[in-house]
């Protein structure tokens, strides 16, 4: 049978194709690692699978000093923060009492346990008023987020984060550094490890009992894109195979049908990442059904 001139030359074009350098080589993975390839290599698997035939949009940032793995995926790309905003509040507010030597007042610790360990909205818009938009940003500026946009007046869950500035967030309060004092990463870690039980779902899932989840999510039905559910955490203590205690998590999507939906995309994710980083362990108990009274905008629209 003969071949169509056509059909021929398409083969012909895609040969060649195929015989440029590097075109024979698989995609690089999500992950990569200097000194553990193989693991990089497994936690990639596990994320592609956990990601696999769901509708969310997902953006990541997985980082893993001790086993020297990092791992992203779009983590440039923008998301309505909702409440994970929550975390550049109370910075901001430990960095200016810092700068004016002093401690937080009964009222801002009072309104900081509200913002953090369960999600209060009141107290969050009452400590973005207070900051201030200049202050906000000063801190911004200091942590290096430069690709964090600052929500439109009251909006603050509507600020325009990236996995990228969500992870050098964590991670001003995971290690020394000149932003935040020891006396401020503790009080901030220490609330995020208090978050309430309904308020657990996302990044802890599927974490060792042996480490602390200091956490912060957020969620936000708003058109387009559908629910927004995010999820921030930082991991310490305990022993882990490769020697290293800390590491963090920064799981942002849209484009979910429902809350639920999107926290089981973002725990999907998550239980393949903290499997793969702490091989053998025992997982904590999965954080309890969300409550329906949870399932509402976590969020001051405009």
């Amino acid at each position: 049978m003969k071949v169509p001139a056509a059909v021929t030359a398409f083969l012909l074009a895609l040969s060649l194709l195929m015989a440029l350098p590097g075109r024979a080589e698989a995609a690089p993975g999500l992950c990569s690692s200097s000194s553990h390839a193989a693991l990089a290599a497994r936690i990639s698997r596990g994320i592609e699978a956990a990601r696999r035939g769901r509708e969310s949009f997902v953006a990541l940032e997985v980082d893993d000093p001790a086993a020297g793995v990092v791992c992203r995926l779009d983590s440039g790309t923008h998301f309505d923060s909702a409440s994970v905003v929550k975390v550049t509040i109370l910075g901001t507010l430990l960095r200016d009492a810092q700068t004016a030597h002093r401690s937080l007042t009964a009222r801002e610790r009072a309104l900081a346990w509200a913002m953090i360990t369960r999600s209060d909205n009141g107290a969050a818009s009452a400590l973005w008023d207070e900051d201030g938009r200049l202050r906000l940003q000063r801190f911004l500026d200091a942590a290096g987020m430069t690709e964090t946009v600052l929500g439109p007046g009251g909006a603050w869950g509507l600020t325009r984060i990236t996995a990228a500035d969500e992870t050098r967030l964590l991670w001003l309060l995971l290690k020394p550094n000149r932003v935040l004092d020891t006396s401020s990463r503790d009080y901030e870690l220490a609330l995020m490890a208090d978050v309430i039980p309904a308020q657990r779902w996302g990044v802890p899932a599927g974490a060792p009992r042996s480490l602390v989840v200091h956490v912060k999510n957020g969620w936000l039905p708003l058109a387009p894109f559908g629910w927004r559910i995010n999820s921030i955490g930082g991991f310490t203590g305990g022993a882990r195979q490769h020697g290293g205690e800390d590491y963090s998590i920064v799981v942002l999507t849209e484009d979910n049908p429902t809350m639920t939906y999107g926290v089981d995309t973002v725990e999907r994710i998550a239980e393949a990442v903290n499997r793969d980083l702490n091989p053998g362990a025992i997982a904590r108990v999965p954080a309890a059904v969300i409550p329906a009274a949870q399932q509402v905008p976590d969020e001051t629209l405009p």
